[in-house]
Formats: C-alpha cells, structure tokens, sequence
C-alpha cells in the first residue's frame, strides 16, 4: 500500500472507545478504520472531476432519409447492412 508514516493524533476517550469496539466488531483494526474514514473524507473534498461529455458526431443532414421513422430500426438496419447481416 506504499510508505506509511507515524503520526500522534488526539481523539477524545469517548469516541477511541467506540471506534476500537466497532473495529473490532467488524474484524478490523483501529488503524484501518481511521484510515477507511480518512479516504472517504478526503475523497468527498477532492476537486470534482468534469463530466464525461460525448463529442456532438452526428453527421450534417436532417435526420434519417425519407421514408424512414426512428421506431422501425428493423428496415434503418437492413439498409445499412444489406446482405452482409
């Protein structure tokens, strides 16, 4: 998981004894549960990342061809595969 670093930290009696008995609970450590919570809360405040956006693709033109409707894929499907379907 890459270097780890000791550090002191002060965490009220009330809350360390809580938080060791639900770690042990779950079959856990304290240091892996402070570290579980230290991800999520440093994830939350990260930079939102920008949205996935699709590329407007489509080609010039109004639409499918005359005589064609989006609800009858069958017939749009035969005509741009032909005989190789």
């Amino acid at each position: 998981m890459g270097a780890h670093m000791k550090t002191t930290v002060e965490i009220s009696d009330p809350l360390l004894r809580e938080a060791r008995a639900l770690a042990a609970k779950e079959g856990q450590t304290l240091r892996e549960a402070i570290e579980a919570g230290l991800r999520q809360w440093v994830a939350a405040r990260r930079a939102p990342k920008k949205p996935f956006r699709l590329r407007d693709a489509s080609v010039g033109g109004h639409g499918l061809r005359a005589g064609l409707h989006y609800d009858d894929w069958a017939t749009v499907l035969d005509i741009s595969y032909g005989d190789r379907a």
